[in-house]
């Protein structure tokens, strides 16, 4: 039996992304190969990986990480335009993807993306993959927006969270989306998970004067602003990455309805916190079976649409 073209649309999630992993495992494993992967946010990170035929590395660092190594990544800047200057996670994703350029890659690949004056959705189909790639998470305020092509990009979930209606553009005949905000409504995590106490800051629930000191320093002032210390309000970045999982939320419903996928796959991480990096083992495993739960949709979605 002949196969359709099939289009894989990978939603934005922060660190809810990482079931994207587990997605793609388990598609394969049921011998389904995406001819089109569109991406936004980190989905254009998961998608642009396993084109490039790293998605063993992007697991193995994501399983490796902690909350005291995932902060390591973050490198704060003093003025600016935006919190963090995003150079160690650059350099990180240029080791792995070096100089590999978009249309090198042996099956097509979009990078959503959103232009930061007009806000229009930009569609990045040549070029670097890491430029793409940053382009398309660069939350603004946290990343600084990335200048492609003359245009200043920011985080495609601004505009597309879930851009099935990209792969559909592309000829997909088939097309598959995975949805990561499908089950957050009335869960907030905000308080319980996204702020950063002083024992994160120090590693010591008795700091000394030295760590007192130490939490003086302008970088420390900032990470509380960005996440917020103690329990009495969440910080600016917790405000702001709440604020994105409203807006991909009701977006991604609303961008859906109008251009629904064939088929839908919603792994259920809504009570994993968008900062919850740490927890790759278990946001993997979750799309796995997210993938499992649908198996039988998708073998009748393949065998309607041949």
């Amino acid at each position: 039996m002949s196969r359709p073209k099939i289009g894989l649309a990978l939603g934005g999630g922060v660190a809810r992304g990482w079931a994207h992993i587990g997605v793609l495992r388990a598609l394969k494993e049921i011998g389904i190969e995406p001819d089109i992967v569109c991406g936004t946010s980190v989905g254009a990170l998961a998608g642009g990986a396993y084109l490039a035929g790293h998605l063993d590395s992007l697991e193995e660092w994501a399983r490796s990480l902690t909350k005291r190594r995932m902060l390591s990544y973050l490198d704060f800047r003093f003025g600016g335009s935006s919190f963090l200057t995003g150079q160690r996670l650059n350099r990180l994703t240029s080791q792995y993807l070096g100089d590999l350029r978009v249309e090198e890659l042996d099956r097509q690949f979009v990078a959503v993306t959103a232009e930061l004056a007009t806000g229009h959705e930009i569609w990045i189909r040549e070029g670097s993959l890491v430029d793409a790639i940053r382009a398309s998470y660069a939350l603004p305020g946290v990343f600084s927006p990335v200048k492609v092509g003359g245009r200043w990009l920011v985080d495609g979930a601004l505009v597309n969270p879930v851009p099935a209606s990209v792969c559909r553009a592309l000829g997909a005949r088939l097309v598959i989306a995975v949805s990561l905000n499908a089950d957050t409504f009335g869960k907030s995590t905000l308080d319980e998970t996204f702020s950063i106490d002083e024992s994160n800051l120090n590693g010591d629930q008795n700091p000394s004067r030295s760590d007192l000191n130490a939490t003086r320093r302008p970088d420390r002032m900032i990470m509380r602003q960005l996440f917020g210390a103690g329990k009495e309000a969440p910080g600016v970045g917790s405000i702001m990455l709440g604020a994105l999982n409203i807006v991909m939320d009701r977006l991604s419903r609303s961008r859906m309805a109008g251009d629904p996928p064939d088929v839908l796959i919603t792994p259920r991480v809504g009570h994993i916190s968008l900062l919850g990096f740490d927890r790759a083992d278990e946001m993997i495993r979750l799309g796995r079976e997210s993938v499992l739960r649908e198996m039988d949709v998708l073998q009748e979605a393949m065998a309607i649409l041949a």
